[in-house]
């Protein structure tokens, strides 16, 4: 069966299933085509608020779905692939941050999306590389415990210096090893394009960037910029992406190594059989308590009430 082939089943299943299918902008070509909503996590959040179908089917990592489940209790969510998770998300624990918040409770906890459901019970607001900078600058309290990515927290702290934001050392092992050579050497052998980097990055790395903002971010400014070269500092699907969007413009991967393992276990035949499998039992479906509902949902609320 060739791909082609594949996603006109899909697109079938889908409807006879009534499902929408969200997916990140880190897969691959072939799923995007079939998605109903791309784009970063917080797009993605606050899409799963908008879906009238009865199921969600999500191809990204378990904590995306967790969100998707908070914002739908009512629907059905499904993850296309168990396996995929997140290895920063599972960086921090609930006992954690709670310890520390009873040692210093003057602190607004601020929680990077990319954390667990139990994580986000504990925590004030959530915030995505998007709206970090937005939401913990809209906060009331100058005093911050920013979770887990140190690198993007600390980003944030550059921007908001009148802010006191406490780090803990945690953050996207794949951006975190980006290394200012990898920068240097492929700005040589492309010494006219921009570079365009994420804040998960190492400070050292987003320094010496063209420009700095979150998955989203990096496509808008590539899309909307004079300039027809980039060197592209986040997940290497997002220069594929971008080169069937402006054919006219050529990306380059900053490193080869840039890949999230995770989100490549999801793969075309995973989404065709999640859909198959959806009322037999074979699919994975998010189960989650009322009550984990309710209490992880807070700092996602309010995440959209400020981010908006």
């Amino acid at each position: 069966m060739t791909v082609c082939e594949l996603q006109e089943k899909i697109l079938k299943l889908k409807k006879e299933t009534n499902t929408a299918i969200l997916a990140h902008s880190y897969q691959a070509r072939e799923i995007v085509e079939i998605a109903d909503y791309t784009g970063d996590s917080y797009k993605l959040s606050v899409d799963a608020t908008k879906i009238d179908a009865e199921n969600i089917l999500f191809c990204g990592v378990h904590f995306m779905a967790e969100t998707a489940k908070m914002l739908s209790p009512e629907k059905r969510v499904f993850l296309a692939n168990k396996d995929a998770g997140c290895p920063m998300a599972e960086q921090m624990d609930k006992e954690l941050i709670s310890q520390i918040k009873q040692t210093d409770p003057e602190r607004t906890i601020v929680a990077y999306i990319n954390t667990t459901a139990d994580l986000k019970t504990v925590c004030d607001v959530c915030v995505t590389s998007s709206s970090a900078l937005r939401i913990v600058k809209a906060l009331n309290s100058d005093k911050i415990l920013f979770i887990p990515d140190c690198n993007l927290g600390g980003w944030v702290q550059k921007q908001l210096p009148e802010k006191d934001i406490k780090l803990l050392q945690g953050g996207c092992p794949a951006h975190a090893a980006v290394t200012v050579r990898e920068v240097e050497k492929t700005k040589k052998e492309h010494p006219n394009a921009l570079f365009l980097a994420h804040p998960e990055c190492k400070p050292d790395v987003t320094e010496i960037a063209d420009y700095v903002g979150s998955t989203s971010g990096i496509m808008d400014f590539a899309k909307n910029s004079d300039s027809k070269e980039f060197i592209i500092g986040t997940e290497n699907s997002i220069a594929e992406h971008l080169q069937y969007d402006c054919p006219d413009k050529k990306f380059y991967p900053l490193t080869k190594n840039l890949i999230c393992r995770n989100m490549k276990l999801t793969t075309l035949p995973d989404v065709y059989n999640s859909l198959l499998g959806m009322n037999n039992g074979e699919a994975f479906e998010i189960i989650m308590s009322d009550e984990l509902i309710s209490s992880a949902r807070k700092c996602i609320d309010e995440m959209i009430r400020l981010g908006g």
